[in-house]
């Protein structure tokens, strides 16, 4: 990984899009700081796409969609994506399953919790999970106190051997039933609602993000970019972003925002 400021000028200059995790790539500490929503804000004023990418769940995502300063917003690791549509004014919903599914595969998930809940003490179901859609989230360290990391493989162990895709972020594993993920949804979404082919394009665009989930992005957009918390989690990784920036968590997305904008002349 290199300095964010080994950025060259005029790759972010030619970038159109930001596409960020939310848990402690925007936020620091599980707080969304003023800096990033700042730096949110001052990107989709110079006229950039701003669109979190996130293992949050639905009714986070129904909220970040309608009042944060951003185009849209995938969520549940790709089982979906918001968008608000001011001149309707009213929330565009797009499921990769259909809802009858969704439901069907949403029992399965409440017996593969209690196993793993059994099998690896000290976890939790995540306190977001009655907001979720299509997944499962086992809490490791936000609301519990900090499991090792032998047992964050075991979560990962028993949702894989029960058939699920499972993804650990900063805080969650997350399992679902499905092939998709932040990266498949996110072209899909880029597609659909903003006529941009991801891999065509992909240098005109920058994802930011901090663990193990965000390796897709990571690995598909040549100028992907970490904010420093992601070498904590680096040794659970084989792709890596290609910038670090100086600092973590929402300082770290305000630094990138800034390096954008100052290469774009519209710096504050």
């Amino acid at each position: 990984m290199k300095p964010l400021a080994e950025f060259p000028p005029e790759a972010r200059r030619a970038i159109r899009a930001v596409l960020a995790d939310i848990d402690d790539t925007l936020t620091t500490h599980g707080r969304l700081q003023a800096v990033a929503y700042a730096a949110l804000e001052r990107l989709r004023d110079a006229g950039l796409l701003v669109i979190p990418v996130t293992g949050r769940p639905a009714g986070w995502c129904d909220h970040i969609a309608r009042l944060w300063p951003v185009d849209a917003v995938v969520g549940e690791n790709g089982a979906f994506w918001f968008r608000h549509d001011p001149k309707a004014r009213r929330l565009v919903k797009r499921y990769v399953m259909r809802g009858a599914e969704r439901a069907r595969r949403a029992e399965r998930l409440g017996a593969i919790a209690h196993r793993v809940l059994a099998e690896v003490p000290g976890s939790a179901i995540a306190s977001d999970q009655p907001y979720r859609e299509a997944d499962l989230a086992i809490d490791f360290c936000e609301d519990v106190p900090a499991l090792p990391r032998e047992a964050v493989a075991r979560i990962v162990a028993v949702m894989e051997s029960e058939g699920l895709t499972a993804k650990v972020s900063s805080i969650h594993v997350n399992g679902w039933f499905g092939g998709y993920d932040k990266l498949s949804t996110s072209r899909l979404m880029l597609a659909e609602e903003f006529g941009i082919d991801l891999d065509t394009e992909k240098e005109s665009l920058v994802f930011v993000g901090d663990s193990p989930n965000d390796q897709p992005m990571f690995a598909c957009f040549p100028n992907a970019v970490g904010v420093a918390n992601v070498a904590k989690m680096a040794d659970l990784m084989t792709s890596l972003p290609r910038y670090v920036t100086p600092s973590e968590g929402s300082r770290g997305f305000a630094e990138l925002a800034d390096a954008i904008l100052l290469a774009r002349g519209q710096a504050q």
